[in-house]
């Protein structure tokens, strides 16, 4: 399947409302780089969340002689900020979505959880933003199959922020072709479909907030880094030899080796930007001093508890289920401290975006 199985017939929609909701996703195997128009240069796997989500609405009617493309409210309110990403984002989607262009589109977007706290924030937005349109498109099409419609949004999504591909549904995806997982693609992530372990039911991811502060370095900006990075073929082979090995272990249930691979990927990530040029550091004191308590704790308690990290200061915890208590009693007591205001964020593993509602107007 390529990208011309997702062009669209092109229709007349009239007045209608469609509300979903998409969660935010955790990388196991980090995607870091890419080609073309988004294509990951390595495989990546993720766990989808479950409450840190954005919820959106989008109306449409048709679009006025001389009517913009669309306005876009964030919280109720008008984002300016946001609008020349979204513009971009529809000029990248209007060949497989030409009925956008008989359409005015007013989308009013919210987050559960703060923006920039280290929780990817533009993989839900975009996943929910790309389930309402794709949504459109299968009230009219009759033929569009329920497989189809989640591989067209992680599609259209992945145009809007690649790891957005992955939280289309869940709890496991893997975006990016690999010989580990029959269909996997680098045009749409897919649900991960052979055994996973009791142990990783449920499993847990507390997000540490170190830093609130918008990060220096954008995500877009460090993709384009790495497409000239020296260690660039190195990379590739880790993340293929890693997603190879950490997927017999959710198969077989084997946590050590789970935990070894999750935080070479969260160090390989920061030592790739900084080897990069101009180099690029995103972590602070802080984040080191977390990871080092963590592992004192892992090994004084035997409590398998890991962390990851995404491209910035703030810390993820992933933890089994049954050890929650004991890891909020470590947080509360240990490091809670070095949280800006104190906070931390719960969330555990989800089965992706969810259709809230969808009425003709």
């Amino acid at each position: 399947m390529d990208e011309s199985s997702f062009i669209s017939k092109n229709f007349k929609p009239k007045k209608g409302r469609i509300v979903c909701e998409s969660p935010s996703n955790i990388a196991l195997i980090k995607y870091w780089g890419k080609y073309g128009l988004q294509f990951p240069i390595n495989p990546s796997l993720s766990f989808t969340l479950s409450n840190c989500k954005t919820k959106t609405s989008l109306e449409y009617s048709p679009r006025l002689e001389g009517q913009g493309r669309f306005d876009f409210l964030y919280d109720g309110k008008i984002k300016k900020t946001f609008e020349n990403k979204i513009e971009e984002f529809f000029e990248r989607i209007s060949p497989f979505c030409p009925y956008l262009e008989n359409l005015f589109l007013k989308i009013n977007s919210k987050n559960t959880f703060p923006h920039s706290s280290g929780i990817a924030s533009s993989a839900s937005a975009f996943c929910s933003l790309a389930f309402c349109i794709v949504s459109i498109e299968k009230r009219y099409s009759e033929r569009m199959t329920e497989q189809f419609f989640f591989n067209k949004v992680s599609f259209i999504a992945r145009l809007g922020s690649g790891s957005g591909s992955r939280s289309v549904s869940g709890p496991l995806m893997i975006w990016g072709e690999n010989e580990f997982h029959s269909g996997s693609s680098n045009y749409f992530a897919v649900n991960y479909r052979y055994k996973i372990h009791q142990i990783f039911k449920n499993y847990q991811n507390t997000v540490l907030i170190i830093d609130d502060r918008i990060k220096i370095l954008s995500s877009s900006d460090g993709h384009k880094k790495m497409t000239k990075h020296p260690f660039i073929n190195d990379r590739k082979n880790q993340a293929k030899n890693n997603l190879k090995i950490i997927l017999d272990a959710i198969s077989m249930g084997d946590l050590q080796v789970f935990i070894k691979v999750v935080e070479e990927e969260a160090m390989t990530l920061h030592s790739l930007m900084m080897s990069s040029q101009p180099p690029t550091v995103l972590i602070k004191s802080k984040t080191l001093e977390v990871i080092e308590l963590l592992k004192n704790f892992r090994e004084k308690e035997n409590v398998p508890i890991c962390f990851t990290l995404d491209a910035g200061p703030n810390v993820h915890l992933l933890y089994p289920e049954k050890y929650k208590q004991e890891v909020m009693r470590f947080i509360k007591k240990k490091l809670v401290y070095y949280c800006q205001n104190h906070l931390f964020i719960n969330d555990n593993v989800g089965l992706g975006t969810k259709l809230l509602d969808f009425k003709l107007i």
